[in-house]
């Protein structure tokens, strides 16, 4: 499978009184990672959306088992969890520099009609992203 690493340097700003990473922020760097593999994959969100599509987190899911601190450099994981010509599922993982695993996670997307919301087959609107997807999976990085 294709995995994709992200490089992240965190900022002051990402950080709670504690002096950790607040814990929204990793759905931001989720993000970041999920547009990265993306563009991996040869496609831009910002192209996709000019179709007239946005792509929508259904679900979400994280675990912390490790904080990430002020001034530390981490990276990002990203690779497709699962994929059924609709709906996709990216994972995640939040590693240190020592590769000790900070946080882990899932989100799941569909692409929708940006003036409806209404679902797109990727399979039948987007057979290019389609197969770079299979692809994806498929591939032993």
């Amino acid at each position: 499978m294709k995995v994709v690493e992200t490089p992240i340097q965190v900022r002051y700003q990402e950080t709670d009184m504690m002096g950790v990473v607040y814990h929204a922020n990793y759905l931001v760097w989720f993000e970041i990672g999920r547009t990265a593999f993306i563009e991996s994959l040869g496609f831009k969100y910002a192209e996709i959306e000019k179709q007239g599509v946005v792509s929508p987190v259904i679900d979400a899911q994280i675990s912390f088992k490790n904080p990430v601190r002020y001034g530390e450099e981490t990276k990002v994981k990203t690779w497709v969890e699962h994929y059924d010509g609709l709906r996709v599922t990216y994972g995640y993982e939040v590693v240190h520099e020592n590769s000790e695993t900070a946080v882990s996670g899932e989100t799941k997307h569909v692409i929708v009609k940006k003036d409806n919301f209404r679902p797109v087959s990727i399979r039948r609107s987007f057979p290019d992203w389609h197969e770079a997807y299979l692809n994806a999976m498929e591939r032993k990085e």
